[in-house]
């Protein structure tokens, strides 16, 4: 080769070393790591979303819970609640007597209802553990029945709406006692006129050992169970051996001595003698009609007599509706009492169906029930009963004390006193 050409091919040599030097690098390609799987996987075409289908979103609920007698009236607003509000309101039907305890377990775990139906002497239970949600009447307060607004308070804060009260009343047979007596010295001297013509075997008949059936005897001659002040019931106040409570138990042990009054009737022998007529007075409450009723004796209903304590004032049972302490909405559960059952067209349904005095004036009023009007009347003026957890401790000492007068084995004030000391003991010691 000569020296020319070699010089040539050194030259292309150099100039192409040059060119691949000045080149820009190729950015290397990652190489993916598979995991071993137990199939490989297989790419797939990309798609669009599918649409699922779903219900509507579910409108809130008011959940209630009601018997038997109640639930099909509070189903019946449901559709007029949710047309006004958009809320649904479910009914759950349970036995009356099973709605408390059944509260006490659902509601802390978040499974109970918003409302619910009950007595008002449920209170001091639910209140204490902390159950019930306190709710404001407002205006309509008015429309109610005092005594059973009061009934449904607690420690002064109202815890429920009122729709029906219950108590007793005192009893006669028009034919044997044309005027309802207006005091219990009168009923005595009744007795003992009817007594000592033959008409009657007893003229006026009360079940032996039953306190409830006395307390509205007790009232007229001043005495009570407890004390009350602008918080309620006083457990602190027992008045069981109040001067009022023992003169009602001397008249009690005067009737007996002089034989106007028998040891050993109970209830059912108590409604026997009145309904064939070996009797002519006697007290008892609404849940008697259906048998006086079907029985044909004539019967009068009046208030219950007065004496020197003041008028006879039985205790008062009322049935309502209360906001449970858990729900979600409890505003929306005291605008669906307010303005869809305290109406005189839901209260008079409540009313036509539970066969009891309406604690809604406007109903109570217009009744064409002339024995619910008069057990209205009779329990205008009542007592509620205690919803205080210390009423425990008292009906089995009073009663006590009241047979033990029926069976003349102490003297009543005796009888009396050592009752009270029973229930402060057991008071004491939170029984």
């Amino acid at each position: 080769m000569s020296k020319k050409l070699w010089m040539l091919v050194s030259f292309m040599l150099i100039a192409v070393l040059v060119i691949t030097a000045c080149a820009p690098k190729p950015t290397p390609t990652p190489v993916p790591v598979v995991e071993k799987t137990e199939a490989p996987v297989v790419p797939t075409a990309t798609k669009p979303p599918e649409i699922v289908e779903t219900e509507p979103p579910v409108a809130a609920q008011l959940t209630i819970w009601a018997d038997e007698t109640r639930a099909p009236i509070i189903e019946a607003l449901g559709a007029a609640f949710f047309e006004t509000y958009g809320v649904e309101i479910v009914v759950e039907q349970y036995g009356f007597g099973d709605i408390r305890d059944n509260l006490k377990i659902a509601g802390p775990a978040g499974e109970g209802p918003d409302i619910i139906i009950g007595a008002h002497d449920w209170l001091g239970e639910l209140v204490i553990n902390g159950l019930l949600a306190p709710i404001d009447l407002g205006d309509k307060e008015e429309l109610f029945v005092a005594s059973a607004v009061e009934a449904f308070k607690y420690e002064g804060v109202l815890y429920g709406l009122p729709y029906a009260i219950e108590n007793v009343a005192f009893f006669r047979n028009p034919d044997l006692v044309p005027n309802a007596p207006t005091t219990w010295d009168e009923v005595a001297q009744i007795a003992a006129d009817l007594e000592a013509a033959g008409t009657v075997t007893q003229g006026y008949v009360l079940q032996q050992g039953d306190p409830y059936h006395f307390f509205p005897i007790m009232t007229a001659f001043g005495g009570y169970v407890f004390g009350l002040d602008e918080q309620g019931y006083n457990p602190q106040d027992v008045g069981i051996d109040s001067p009022g409570s023992i003169a009602a138990a001397t008249w009690l042990d005067t009737m007996v001595k002089e034989g106007h009054l028998t040891p050993d009737i109970d209830w059912d022998t108590m409604h026997v003698m009145f309904e064939n007529g070996s009797s002519a007075m006697f007290i008892t409450g609404p849940w008697s009609l259906n048998r006086l009723r079907e029985s044909g004796i004539p019967y009068a209903i009046s208030n219950i007599p007065s004496g020197p304590g003041g008028e006879g004032r039985p205790f008062l049972g009322v049935q309502g509706f209360m906001v449970s302490a858990f729900s979600d909405a409890p505003l929306l559960a005291q605008t669906f009492l307010l303005e869809f059952v305290a109406t005189e067209e839901t209260m008079q349904e409540l009313y036509e169906a539970g066969g009891r005095a309406s604690a809604y004036l406007p109903v109570l009023d217009a009744t064409e029930d002339a024995d619910l009007a008069a057990f209205g009347e009779a329990g205008k003026n009542g007592l509620p009963m205690p919803a205080i957890p210390e009423m425990s401790a008292v009906w089995t000492a009073w009663g006590d004390a009241v047979t033990i007068i029926f069976q003349q084995q102490q003297a009543p004030d005796e009888a009396f006193m050592n009752a009270a000391e029973q229930i402060r003991t057991a008071i004491a010691g939170g029984q």
